[in-house]
């Protein structure tokens, strides 16, 4: 995401969670799985395309910390082959990530099994109106409903500053993309972390590596339940 125009409209995003209730968050290695024993991994390979913008491009963070990564780290801990894609692109709107899907599908070596689909955010700095949202996500889907790849959409909402109107349009509008195209869901990805600021990077938009290890364990689970069955 870009960060410095636009951070006091991120930081009421993170401060508003529609009344939504946060799970409690975990630290790094209990959220991980990395005090347990590691299970056998075996099975074929289940490839997850994670496509979003700086929330998956791990941003300010190191290379194995970012949600991706880390997502990996616990489906392998769980014993899934896991093999997640970081097709995370900081700074990208919803139009961004419609104009760049294809290619990223077309680049890849086999279609992956899942797609988790993160993006909004930058929308949600610019101003832009929830329908072109709306119209952006929707083309994202369609493109992948076509090859047939199961989708998980990561939910995002707004902020109360931008008016009652606008944020019943945009926080509506991933439920009801997900019931179109019979997507998975999670309400609101931010919500391990957006009202904990120790799990807040001091530009008071992104998370922490703390702070994604506390996402992954939240949303751990609705990812493997969206994958496809073997």
């Amino acid at each position: 995401m870009y960060l410095k125009p636009l951070i006091a409209g991120m930081s009421a995003l993170l401060l508003a969670a529609c009344g939504a209730e946060a799970p409690a968050a975990q630290d790094a290695p209990e959220a991980a799985g990395l005090d347990a024993p590691l299970p056998a991994i075996g099975g074929p390979e289940r490839t997850i395309l994670a496509f979003g913008d700086s929330l998956f491009a791990g941003y300010n963070l190191e290379k194995n910390e970012g949600y991706p990564e880390q997502l990996q780290a616990v489906l392998r801990a769980r014993g899934i082959n896991a093999k997640v894609i970081d097709a995370g692109v900081s700074g990208d709107t919803t139009q961004a990530g419609a104009q760049r899907i294809g290619f990223v599908l077309d680049n890849l070596d086999a279609p992956p099994e899942l797609a988790m689909v993160e993006l909004g955010g930058n929308d949600l700095l610019r101003g832009l109106p929830p329908s072109q949202t709306r119209e952006n996500l929707t083309a994202i889907l369609t493109e992948l409903r076509k090859r047939d790849i199961p989708v998980l959409l990561m939910g995002m909402r707004a902020p109360p500053n931008l008016g009652p109107q606008f944020q019943g349009e945009f926080d509506g509008l991933y439920p009801a993309l997900a019931e179109q195209f019979g997507a998975e869901l999670v309400p609101f990805f931010l919500a391990p972390v957006y009202d904990k600021p120790e799990l807040i990077l001091p530009d008071r938009i992104h998370p922490t590596a703390d702070g994604v290890a506390a996402i992954v364990a939240a949303t751990e689970d609705t990812v493997v339940g969206a994958l496809p069955p073997l």
